[in-house]
């Protein structure tokens, strides 16, 4: 069967839109399409040229017999702060403020296209990190995580409070817990993270910090690198954070429970595009 270019153009921007930052060797197009690597190079170029025009990602091109193409997705600065805005928007519904100064978020992280955005947006802030896999606590970290690593093809690496038979040989260690002072337990599968990974930690809300610093000392006892730690929403007014190093996309301050009042603004995040 012949195809037209204006065919090949929309299968292949389909298949790297669907193979995120995964390598595509230019003879699998070749051999689709039954055309010479000349043709599929200029459609290719054209692809990337339309891709960077209308801001929807990078299309990196490799040279050489084992060379190919690769589709980085990418969120420029003027889409991120509409997802900032739309977030705050989202989190200054009075009626979200929780008994402790906790936000509801559970319509948030359960919300598809809001996740995509936010997925995107944090995967553009690692995208040059070679990040192995993505890491957060059980349990509602984990739809925002997949969401991230959705975006950057890895995998998720689920860390939970208590050992499970299903998860085999395990790694524990315990922690202290940065706002109420309790000592937990964290506990990950043996096999779900190879020794020395690069990992970026992903969560939904951060008060002191204490969990991320339980999850950075279980990542030592992997020899695992921590290149980034993202936090959906950080709560400001904190004495002594455990933590400095870290991006968030929205703040939340001013708590007043008894009037049920607050400050919803954008976190640090946009500073790294």
């Amino acid at each position: 069967m012949k195809f037209k270019r204006s065919e090949r153009i929309v299968y292949m921007t389909s298949y790297l839109l669907s193979h995120p930052n995964e390598l595509v060797p230019l003879t699998f197009f070749v051999q689709k399409f039954e055309q010479a690597k000349s043709s599929i190079s200029e459609d290719i170029q054209i692809i990337k040229d339309t891709f960077q025009k209308e801001e929807i990602g990078i299309i990196a091109t490799t040279a050489g017999a084992s060379g190919g193409v690769t589709f980085k997705p990418k969120m420029y600065k003027d889409e991120a702060k509409d997802v900032i805005e739309t977030l705050c928007q989202m989190l200054r519904e009075k009626e979200r403020l929780l008994p402790g100064g906790y936000l509801f978020m559970s319509d948030l992280v359960g919300n598809p296209r809001m996740l995509n955005q936010v997925g995107k947006m944090i995967a553009t802030m690692y995208m040059d990190k070679d990040i192995d896999a993505v890491v957060t606590i059980a349990t509602k970290g984990i739809s925002l995580a997949n969401a991230v690593a959705n975006v950057m093809n890895l995998p998720v690496v689920v860390i939970r409070k208590d050992n499970k038979v299903t998860e085999g040989s395990t790694v524990s260690i315990n922690y202290v817990s940065g706002s109420s002072r309790k000592i937990e337990t964290m506990v990950l599968s043996k096999r779900t993270l190879s020794e020395g990974s690069n990992v970026l930690i992903v969560d939904d809300f951060m008060r002191a910090g204490g969990s991320i610093i339980g999850v950075m000392n279980l990542m030592n006892e992997f020899k695992a690198k921590v290149k980034g730690v993202t936090v959906l929403v950080e709560s400001k007014e904190v004495e002594n954070r455990l933590i400095k190093d870290y991006i968030s996309l929205v703040k939340l301050s001013n708590v007043d429970e008894y009037n049920q009042t607050f400050t919803v603004e954008e976190g640090n995040c946009l500073e790294k595009f």
